[in-house]
């Protein structure tokens, strides 16, 4: 099969996702690790252990300190997952605007 703009024998490029597939592609897996390591986390280590080691004083309590730890996995994880689609990205993707 020959595409439009291709030589002849050249495998077919990939199809392209939409940008909210490829959000969910980054997104979803790192939200699922995120909810493992926060769960492993506070499950070997009691938040308020950490208080004044971590927040210099101020007290936020258990519920802060998990949304704070799960945000900050999330964050992590997620920058994994992004900046490894961008490493798979195929090169025609990637040099489709260039001269």
């Amino acid at each position: 099969m020959t595409v439009r703009g291709f030589p002849p024998g050249h495998p077919a490029p990939p199809p392209e996702y939409s940008r909210l597939q490829r959000w969910g592609a980054v997104l979803w897996p790192s939200f699922f690790a995120a909810g493992v390591c926060t769960t492993v986390l506070f499950a070997l280590v009691d938040p308020l252990d950490w208080d004044g080691l971590v927040w210099f004083g101020a007290s936020l309590g258990r519920e802060w300190t998990y949304t704070v730890g799960f945000f900050a996995f999330w964050a992590a994880t997620a920058s994994s997952s992004w900046f490894t689609w961008l490493l798979l990205r195929p090169p025609l993707a990637i040099n489709r605007n260039s001269p």
